[in-house]
């Protein structure tokens, strides 16, 4: 996977991921109000006049200059998949606390969808075929189970961590400083 720029509005909100060309033109149109991270790639251009080659210096963080970056809806809650809940939850079965690999969890409603359960961060956790079979169509109290963690919504900065991408150290390190302290990303 090639690595990605971590874009930000220029109060250090998570924007969007970018690959290194696309953070090239922020940088060649003076539009990159700072820059972070410890991680540069280095892009290589044509030879000048006097024969030397160009080239330009990505930073792995860059925040974005202008009205139009400023993150609109920032409280808004990241959509929520599959593969970000099971990251969310760490691969665990929220019943038995035993860690699997992704495709032995199933998506579980704690208030069951045939009883108005909906599909929301505060009423999902994952579950082992087992387990999930188990509390069928019921309560976890109803089915005489504990949850063993506490479903939550994460926040616009977890949600960058938890789409999957590959991540670089100093990204995950500016990351990590915006998530809650009730986050499951802090138990590693």
């Amino acid at each position: 996977m090639s690595p990605q720029i971590l874009k930000l509005d220029r109060a250090g909100a998570p924007h969007s991921w970018l690959t290194v060309e696309d953070a090239a033109h922020y940088y060649a149109s003076g539009q990159v109000a700072w820059s972070a991270g410890t991680t540069e790639f280095v892009l290589r251009g044509g030879r000048q006049a006097n024969g030397q080659r160009s080239q330009m210096r990505v930073a792995s963080i860059i925040a974005i200059a202008g009205r139009d970056f400023d993150v609109r809806n920032f409280d808004r809650v990241p959509t929520l998949s599959k593969g970000m809940l099971l990251k969310r939850d760490r691969f665990m079965c929220a019943y038995c606390a035993q860690t699997y690999r992704a495709s032995n969890l199933e998506v579980e409603h704690i208030l069951p969808k045939s009883r108005g359960g909906k599909d929301t961060w505060t009423n999902l956790v994952t579950a082992c075929h087992a387990c999930n079979d188990k509390k069928s169509a019921r309560t976890p109290e109803e089915a005489g189970m504990k949850l063993h963690y506490v479903p939550y919504e994460p926040n616009r900065w977890e949600g960058f961590i938890l789409r999957g991408r590959s991540i670089l150290a100093d990204q995950m390190e500016f990351l990590i400083r915006g998530i809650p302290k009730h986050s499951r990303l802090h138990v590693q």
